[in-house]
């Protein structure tokens, strides 16, 4: 009996496999995960404040716009002081930036990134004071207070200094309350609205509309180009955000570009590992040249003796060059070996990262590489 019930379960599963099969290779990402829908989108907010409470790491007295920021806002309250009477760096003047996510309402709170405008070394410590931020309509939507975060730190003593990271610039979370809600992109018609790929692809579009159209039987889906699907549902839904959450979490299958970011400035270098190599012979050359410059003071005789004259002490530069050239390595690379295996080869012969960067982008230039050459 037991042997009977086993029996069954394996053929319950074999016979549910190429099904399992099939959307494994047919479902890859949702479309929300990868595209946008028109019309939905955050919104920049701006604003200039002020930072109370620097323990003495605030603008000095040269900034007069800190300055002037500090007397309006005391006169606010009731308090009249002069220009000239203002010399305390306690105080910063900053830049409030904030997102006003799409579908925002009063009273909700966001995150605040606030960064020094002036010469001020630290904002540790500090709170914003009321900052009203404005979109670029010019009309206000958010307002932003409060205690700053800031990752860093700067001590200085005398003509000794210390800093970590950048402690000018800081982050208060849910430092700002939403006033007014976020003006509405027109997100489709009640018949259709656009799908935005995040990174337009003809392929990815394609799969994107024949997904859509297997999904939602009644409704057509168009890729107007690579980067937009026009869905049509015919007649005007009449529940557009039921609609809008089916489109999001269709599945399609994406194919991923051939990229190898790399990054000059940090010596960053990011690849997928299916781009390939072509077959090419790599030879990096070790050249060196050191200048050295020694200075050697010339002092005639008796110049003490001789005050007034035109015999003076003068500094002489001695310049040495030193060329030092090395035994080139050469490092041959197979058909098909993938980026992560020439990185590695390339280590093995003590190449730095920049050299390995300087390796990749000729390789890109002899046509050996299969895929994009991204350099930021």
């Amino acid at each position: 009996m037991a042997e009977a019930a086993v029996r069954v379960l394996l053929l319950l599963a074999l016979a549910c496999l190429p099904s399992l099969v099939s959307a494994a290779e047919t479902g890859d990402v949702r479309v929300k995960d990868i595209a946008r829908i028109a019309g939905v989108r955050d919104n920049p907010l701006t604003g200039y404040g002020l930072v109370f409470g620097l323990s003495g790491s605030g603008d000095s007295p040269r900034n007069r716009a800190t300055l002037q920021s500090v007397s309006n806002t005391l006169r606010n309250f009731g308090v009249n002081v002069e220009l000239g009477d203002l010399s305390s760096r306690n105080v910063a003047a900053v830049l409030v930036t904030a997102r006003l996510p799409a579908f925002a309402e009063p009273g909700q709170q966001l995150d605040v990134q606030v960064a020094s405008s002036g010469d001020a070394r630290s904002l540790v410590g500090g709170t914003l004071m009321l900052v009203p931020l404005s979109g670029p309509d010019g009309r206000v939507y958010a307002i932003a207070q409060g205690p700053i975060s800031v990752g860093g730190y700067q001590f200085e003593a005398i003509t000794a200094s210390v800093q970590k990271n950048h402690p000018t610039v800081g982050w208060i979370p849910a430092g700002a309350t939403v006033e007014q809600g976020s003006p509405l992109g027109v997100v489709g018609d009640g018949r259709s609205l656009s799908v935005l790929l995040n990174e337009p692809d003809f392929t990815v579009a394609q799969h994107m509309t024949q997904a859509i159209r297997a999904a939602l039987p009644g409704t057509t889906a168009v890729a107007d180009h690579a980067g937009k699907v026009t869905v049509g549902f015919g007649e005007e839904h009449p529940d557009l955000v039921a609609r809008i959450a089916q489109i999001e979490n269709i599945r399609i299958v994406r194919e991923r570009r051939s990229r190898v970011v790399v990054n000059e400035r940090t010596g960053t270098i990011v690849a997928g590992g299916d781009i390939r190599i072509g077959r090419v012979s790599i030879t990096h050359g070790d050249l060196r040249v050191e200048v050295n410059t020694r200075y050697s003071v010339s002092q005639p005789d008796g110049l003490l003796l001789r005050p007034g004259s035109d015999v003076r002490t003068v500094l002489v530069p001695e310049s040495r060059i030193d060329v030092q050239e090395g035994v080139a390595p050469v490092v041959s690379v197979a058909e098909g070996t993938s980026v992560a295996e020439l990185v590695s080869a390339l280590r093995t012969i003590k190449l730095t990262t920049r050299d390995v960067i300087a390796v990749l982008q000729s390789i890109k230039a002899a046509g050996a590489l299969d895929g994009e050459l991204v350099i930021q």
